[in-house]
């Protein structure tokens, strides 16, 4: 029985990491928007802090 599920499991680990391949343009592209949209988030979180630090120090 833990032969049967040893080889499976190597079977399955074998399988996912052929599955890998190497990324394409189209991929490149889509994570360098998704860090450019974290970034602009992270900004205006920023810029939201900074506003609110300022209001509590002239209130």
């Amino acid at each position: 029985m833990i032969h049967k599920l040893l080889l499976i499991m190597i079977a399955a680990t074998s399988f996912a990491l052929g599955a890998c391949e190497p990324q394409g343009p189209a991929e490149d592209m889509g994570e360098d928007i998704d860090e450019g949209i974290d970034e602009a988030g992270d900004e205006m979180e920023d810029a939201g802090d900074e506003m609110e630090d300022e209001f509590d120090d002239n209130t």
